[in-house]
């Protein structure tokens, strides 16, 4: 058996197609321009080949988490807005012109030092209840010196809140943004471009839509409620090694998981490092649903603690040999069905993947 380098041991295959046409349904339901997040790498599948594939839904600019993300997105020839979502620090504002980026700006001091050095456009972050970023809908004192700065600012171009729940509690989704239009209409003028939705809140509709929405994960394939996406990335692994493991012997660290029977084990080429996480479900507790890997067209269990670079899982195929290609999500086994076994969610699997993993990719049609 001749390999690529490539998929020798691990990769994950990037359909572009699938995500472009996740977008196409979001923007459906929602009725709003795009603001596509392609922080933390594009979710772990490649900013630079997000962006690109999303470019032909002429979308009004992209999100990123720091300056040194756009950067990268500036250096690959995206010309469109790019807004830098966390909070903006006075001492970084050269790199943000140097790059053309927009800060997102929830402080007096913030503003105050950017309306000081440039007329550049900016977004104002209102924290209606994640308390995370942003000048609190509440403070008072902070709104009003806000105001002030806000009366006669020229790059005053958005404003926006984060919704911290719209996925399991869409009532408290309307609660933030009863909140959100309230600051707004007290400022001194409302900006040309106002946004709130992720992607669990623009499946609801029109009802948050703004001038702007800010998909993330539903791009991505992972569910937020509303349709289902298509799948987007399949992580797929090489078998290494087979063997029989005879009843009572046990497999991998910490002898957590002892044969009951002859059992035929694979050692597939991922484990932690790669991405397949580690912690998961309790060794003592059932509480979560097994861990499945997909292959020869069926699901195996994983047997024993996922290692750095390698998990075992027991195969009743007879059939499974050494090269075969183990689809650990995006297959049989969904992104979200994997998240969970693992104790997790969706965000955190794509964003786990390793820097030694390949990414391969499906270009949009």
């Amino acid at each position: 058996m001749t390999l690529s380098p490539d998929t020798a041991r691990t990769w994950v295959d990037v359909d572009l197609g699938a995500l472009v046409d996740n977008a196409r349904t979001l923007a459906a339901v929602c009725g709003s321009r795009l603001l596509p997040m392609v922080k933390a790498n594009g979710y772990g599948l490649g900013a630079v080949e997000v962006a690109t594939a999303l470019e032909r839904l002429d979308p009004w600019g992209y999100g990123v988490a720091t300056v040194e993300e756009g950067a990268a997105l500036r250096s690959a020839g995206i010309a469109r807005p790019i807004l830098v979502v966390s909070p903006f620090v006075p001492d970084t504002t050269e790199p943000y012109l140097a790059h053309d980026l927009r800060p997102a700006i929830g402080d007096p001091t913030a503003l105050a030092a950017w309306r000081g050095r440039t007329s550049r456009p900016f977004h104002l972050e209102l924290d209606t209840g994640m308390s995370r970023a942003g000048v609190r809908w509440d403070d008072g004192d902070a709104l009003a010196v806000m105001r002030g700065l806000l009366a006669d600012a020229p790059g005053f171009e958005g404003a926006f809140t984060h919704f911290h729940s719209a996925d399991t509690d869409p009532a408290s989704a309307d609660v933030q943004w009863e909140r959100f239009q309230g600051v707004l209409s007290e400022l001194p003028r409302r900006p040309p471009l106002v946004h709130a939705a992720n992607s669990a809140a623009s499946l609801r509709g029109r009802c948050y839509a703004g001038d702007l929405v800010r998909p993330g994960i539903f791009l991505y394939g992972g569910a937020a409620g509303g349709p289902e996406p298509k799948p987007v990335a399949a992580f797929r692994a090489r078998v290494l090694a087979v063997r029989t493991v005879a009843s009572g012997e046990t497999v991998s660290y910490g002898a957590t998981w002892r044969a009951d029977r002859p059992t035929r084990v694979a050692t597939i080429a991922a484990g932690y490092a790669d991405g397949f996480l580690r912690a998961t479900r309790s060794d003592d507790t059932d509480a979560l649903p097994p861990r499945l890997i997909e292959i020869g067209g069926r699901t195996a269990p994983v047997v024993g603690r996922v290692t750095m670079d390698m998990t075992m899982i027991a195969v009743e195929d007879a059939s499974v040999a050494i090269g075969d290609v183990a689809t650990l999500y995006g297959g049989l086994v969904s992104l979200d069905q994997q998240a969970r076994a693992a104790g997790t969610i969706s965000y955190e699997l794509l964003t786990a993947i390793g820097a030694r993993v390949p990414r391969h990719y499906r270009r949009a049609r």
